[in-house]
């Protein structure tokens, strides 16, 4: 079984951070957007995401069998290319280093946060529906390390 207590969200935000200084790397090969949106934009999911579940009334979840949740986190990913990011989690025209770092803060904080959060806390996904605190940890540890993999690739 996969390990899912916040702690293992640090390694992936960490790897995040360590990007920052090749932010204006891009491979029009791998990806039309550079390394700076791609994390900006995992760092606005994580944050809205962890936040949004913190915010929840725990009494008020409910669960039900989500197909695409199964298949993607069963296989620990997601397909390149299938979605695109709704807007309120697509990166400005511009990223500065130190809003990078401003939501590098917050993700930190967050993960702390998430450690005392109820199971039952929870998120709507727009695919794969409601998200309990277990199930959102792993969202988060698949979407941020589907970005990972796109920067390596960016930089190969």
């Amino acid at each position: 079984m996969f390990k899912r207590k916040p702690e293992i969200l640090i390694p992936i935000i960490k790897e995040l951070e360590s990007y920052i200084t090749v932010k204006d790397k891009r491979n029009d090969a791998v990806s039309t957007s550079d390394v700076a949106w791609q994390i900006d934009h995992s760092l606005k999911v994580f944050n809205l995401v962890s936040e949004t579940l913190l915010k929840s009334d725990s009494e008020l979840h409910s669960s039900k069998f989500n197909k695409w949740r199964l298949l993607c986190f069963t296989i620990g990913y997601f397909p390149r290319g299938r979605v695109k990011a709704p807007k309120f989690v697509r990166p400005p025209e511009i990223i500065s280093i130190e809003d990078l770092n401003s939501q590098l803060k917050m993700a930190y904080q967050n993960i702390e946060k998430l450690k005392s959060a109820h199971k039952h806390a929870h998120f709507k996904h727009f695919i794969f529906g409601v998200l309990h605190k277990k199930r959102t940890i792993r969202f988060l540890q698949l979407h941020t390390t589907h970005h990972l993999k796109i920067i390596r690739d960016i930089l190969k």
